[in-house]
């Protein structure tokens, strides 16, 4: 059999005068400007193009739009790869490298084809028995390493993207028959209006067909009144775009393919359309009949070999069976016969209509009534066709299964469906109030019925919509679906290899619920989506569970309708766009001091200052100077996020672990607040300056995160009317003094309040002046020693550690960074969240149970605290780690019990010095009932390194806390 090729004449999307060079699995091919990737390799005679997911079988091209399962290629063209793309829609390109997927080396000769002889030991669901014994990781590298298609090439992803945001009166999906008279009306009575389509060019079905509409062939009737409609200034019209998910409020996600261009260079656009109405005009797609070796190459939709013939002047075969059980596939087998092909067409009904058969017998083509297919003939494509117990020959088969709507965004906006037994398809149950389904997408298969529902969703007046000049159309059809019991394979779902004997495996085994059975046999799962295998699947479940197509229901379609790229997704938030760098205003004076900068909580701090050749001794050297006269850091990243009102106590009392409403005007108290988990999620200090004013000091890195949980349950549980929120972490700059001569260096600094300790203790906030502006000064410390934060508007930051550096070089003081404060606060016991909790640490096992004890009131997280999982004797607790050596435990290091028959880490370090201070390493953990082994030595395994470690308190450094007031 000779399969596909390249007709002499013809193709209306092609052009012959500007041939296009590209390959294919290495091999040079060659095409023409306006193909696709898919007609390329079919007008070349390749009929196998890619290999099935599952059994690697060989797979040809079945559809002509975004309905196709198999022609999935990653391609490279100026030193950029795109994995997995729909051959059917991406066009072609010179100088494209197309590969095909899942296939090793090339799609003709994979040496996975082995697989398929294992089918039998492969069924559904084999992958959660199968490997359990005798365990599942002996097998999981390998499988991880067959699993996917295609392949991330080397190049790094363009960096550019584009999004747009648009309000409309009207988006209209879809530029058919019926979606371009939906626009037109609504444009002419003034409404804003949108219309997209995901074609190459405008007319979906009309591409293809010889219909004639208002005088003109109807491609050319869609591409004047696209046209029209792109001229007119309230209508945006984009072609080659699909709008692949419908959200809340009726916002629109499209993706627009390929629209901004440069030399060597081509990205999507995304954008963003919040439509008052939207009318889905976005068509039906062709089923495919279920037969045995359905899945060969040289099998596809009939309206995918049309689309090939007419569009592209590639003729799919030269003996060519047209399986049918409706009306539409008619039409498609006389334009292949005239085409030059030898055209036989069964038809499952016993009955079809007469004059059907009639035009049949004029064009020259066999038919067979009452005929179905019963297997392919041929392993690598068809070289014939059994049929009804005789032999065809054929090199191709085009098969029509009826038609199934393109309702995913209907459904994705919580419309139903039913089923209607006239077309045996699943139609919108009724219109949505914002969302509308016309034409093919609402059961509308015949043309002139399409149009007259697109011009009526449009708003547009009876008698003014276009006409379609006759055709004879018919559209009747006697479902086929299914057949329960066959012996060999027939293919449901072609994109993840589902066979009717995996549905009939689901449903022994009790997964009836279609949910159960789409996770269970990935029936409709990954791109398809079920466009292909949906209706199949489920007439089959329903045909198994002596149920009806209605009582079985839908699978639940999700966003994307189909690919969407991430650099799209991303747009420009990429880099520091997505995540801006945020920098101190004392930066300047920073580098002037010689600080060696980096990214904490995604602000840029000082980790040190100086050019000595080995940071660690510099950082050594700052926390000496630091503990022995008095170190001065920057502290502006710090959250200040204030909280106002008659109702801000009540708030957080709420939000906060520990009880806020009982601190007094002028104190600071350190808390945590709590996920609903119970889980901490970020510590801090609180300050009440009034009994209606609190100023949340939250970890630099948390501060959106606080915001936005103080937010959220404000505005959930709260009047807010009686308690605001303001973020004023940009507006204030802090510097902290820390260290014995801190109160003198203060003093120096003249802010005008008394700092006698008996009138400014340790955990107190005042109220002072410098430069003539407010200035707030915190007694509180992170390092253990006696310690200032001044706060002042972040314009006057700069002045003020001038000033202090100024002040503080008399008492020998220095600037201090992140790493030396961090390693302060560990010798002090004090946690970073995050760093020495993890995602399951709640309040006591970090050592704080009072709250939790006491609190008779709810807050955040209480229930959690209580749970079973919480009261756990045996779960992670924080403690301090005294090592066996003069060096410090690696920090992720694993605290190990090899007591049973393997190891098992019981814990790890989570922070790990050496202390200037104390002369020897220490290190923070958390481990398996770490309060209840203090004084136990454990084993601590690092990269293959084994040392032991004693449990103590995580108080390496005045635990009495007299360094306070010193």
């Amino acid at each position: 059999m000779k399969g596909p090729s390249r007709l002499k004449t013809g193709g209306r999307d092609i052009d012959r005068q500007r041939p296009i060079a590209f390959t294919f699995d290495g091999k040079r091919l060659s095409g023409f400007a306006g193909d696709t990737v898919a007609s390329a390799l079919l007008a070349n005679g390749i009929r196998i193009v890619g290999r099935s997911f599952k059994y690697h079988r060989p797979r040809g091209v079945y559809g002509a739009g975004v309905e196709e399962p198999n022609a999935l290629f990653d391609i490279a063209l100026d030193g950029q790869t795109t994995p997995n793309a729909q051959g059917t829609t991406t066009p072609l390109v010179d100088g494209m490298a197309v590969r095909s997927v899942n296939a090793t080396p090339t799609a003709e000769r994979d040496r996975n084809a082995l697989l398929d002889l294992m089918a039998r030991f492969l069924p559904a669901g084999f992958y959660y028995k199968t490997f359990i014994w005798p365990n599942w990781k002996l097998f999981e590298p390998s499988i991880r390493a067959m699993a996917g298609l295609g392949r991330l090439g080397a190049a790094p992803v363009a960096d550019k993207a584009d999004q747009i945001h648009r309000k409309v009166d009207l988006l209209v999906v879809g530029a058919g028959a019926s979606g371009l008279s939906a626009a037109l009306a609504a444009a002419e009575a003034g409404r804003t209006v949108m219309i997209v389509d995901e074609g190459e060019k405008p007319g979906g079905a009309l591409l293809a067909q010889d219909s004639n509409i208002e005088g003109l062939l109807g491609r050319d009737w869609a591409a004047k009144t696209f046209a029209n409609l792109a001229d007119m200034p309230n209508v945006t019209a984009l072609s080659r775009a699909t709008a692949f998910g419908v959200y809340d409020h009726n916002l629109v996600g499209v993706l627009e393919r390929g629209a901004i261009q440069e030399p060597g260079w081509f990205a999507d656009r995304l954008w963003y359309v919040r439509a008052r109405h939207i009318i889905l005009a976005s068509g039906a797609i062709e089923r495919p009949l279920v037969f045995p070796d359905n899945d060969r190459p040289g099998v596809m939709s009939a309206r995918a070999a049309l689309a090939y013939l007419n569009r592209y002047a590639v003729l799919p075969g030269r003996e060519i069976v047209v399986a049918t059980n409706n009306d539409s596939a008619y039409p498609v087998a006389q334009s292949l016969a005239r085409a030059g092909a030898r055209v036989t067409v069964l038809d499952a009904r016993p009955r079809p209509a007469s004059n059907l058969a009639e035009e049949l017998r004029g064009a020259g083509v066999a038919l067979r009534v009452g005929a179905r297919i019963d297997g392919i003939i041929g392993r690598r494509g068809v070289e014939g066709v059994s049929a009804n117990g005789a032999t065809l020959p054929a090199d191709c088969v085009a098969m029509s299964g009826g038609y199934t709507p393109t309702v995913h965004l209907h459904c994705q906006a919580r419309g139903k469906l039913r089923y209607d037994p006239r077309l045996a398809a699943l139609v919108p149950a009724e219109p949505l109030k914002d969302l509308v389904a016309t034409g093919a997408a609402n059961g509308a298969f015949d043309l002139q019925s399409g149009i007259f529902e697109g011009h009526a969703a449009g708003g547009g007046a009876m008698g003014r919509a276009p006409r379609v000049k006759s055709l004879g159309e018919t559209f009747a059809i006697e479902p086929v679906w299914p057949d329960v019991g066959l012996k060999r394979r027939a293919w449901i779902d072609f994109q993840n290899d589902v066979t009717t004997k995996d549905v009939e495996l689901a449903a022994r085994e009790n997964y009836r619920s279609i949910e159960h059975l789409k996770r269970y046999t990935t029936l409709g799962m990954a791109t398809d989506q079920g466009k292909t295998s949906n209706m199949n699947g489920l007439a089959l479940m329903a045909a198994l569970t002596e149920k009806s197509i209605q009582q079985v229901g839908t699978t639940t379609y999700r966003p994307p309708f189909t690919p969407v790229s991430l650099p799209a997704l991303a747009g420009l938030r990429q880099g520091t766009r997505l995540a801006p760098l945020k920098r101190l205003p004392c930066e300047a004076e920073h580098r002037a001091l010689g600080a060696s900068f980096g990214e904490y909580g995604g602000w840029l701090r000082p980790r040190y200052y100086g050019v000595e050749a080995d940071e660690n001794e510099t950082i050594l050297a700052e926390v000496s100077t630091a503990r022995s006269h008095a170190g001065i850091f920057d502290a502006s990243s710090l959250g200040k996020i204030e909280v106002l009102g008659p109702d801000a106590a009540k708030l957080l009392d709420f939000v906060y672990y520990n009880k806020v409403s009982t601190l007094k005007p002028g104190r600071i108290r350190y808390g945590f607040m709590l996920r609903e988990s119970g889980v901490v999620y970020d510590d801090g200090v609180l300050t009440r300056l009034a009994e209606d004013r609190f100023v949340v000091s939250c970890s630099s890195s948390h501060t959106t995160g606080v915001l936005g949980l103080l937010e959220e349950w404000r505005q959930d549980s709260f009047d807010t009317k009686r308690v605001f929120i303001h973020d004023m972490t940009a507006g204030w700059g802090t510097i902290a003094i820390t260290g014995p001569k801190s109160k003198a260096i203060l003093s120096a600094l003249g802010l005008g309040l008394d700092l006698s300790d008996d009138v400014f203790a340790h955990m107190s906030v005042a109220e002072g002046r410098f430069a003539a502006r407010p200035a707030r000064i915190a007694r509180v410390s992170f390092t253990g020693d006696r310690s200032y934060e001044i706060s002042v508007p972040a314009s006057l930051t700069p002045a003020l550690l001038q000033q202090a550096l100024k002040v503080g070089a008399r008492e020998g003081a220095r600037p201090i960074g992140l790493e030396a404060i961090g390693l302060m606060r560990a010798e002090k016991g004090f946690i970073i969240i995050g760093k020495d909790s993890d995602g399951t640490s709640m309040p006591h096992d970090l050592g704080m149970t009072g709250p939790r004890e006491r609190r008779t009131d709810e807050f955040v997280g209480k229930r959690s605290l209580f749970l079973e999982a919480a009261k756990d004797p045996n779960r992670r607790q924080l403690v301090g780690l005294e090592a066996d050596g003069p060096e410090p435990l690696g920090t992720g290091a694993h605290a190990a019990s090899f007591a049973g028959a393997k190891p098992r880490s019981i814990g790890y370090v989570t922070s790990s010095f050496f202390s200037p201070t104390l002369g020897r390493p220490i290190a923070l953990g958390l481990v398996e009932r770490g309060r209840s082994r203090l004084g136990e030595t454990i084993d601590i395994h690092h990269l293959g390194e084994r040392r032991t470690a004693r449990i103590v308190e995580p108080c390496f450094l005045d635990p009495a806390g007299e360094r306070l007031d010193a």
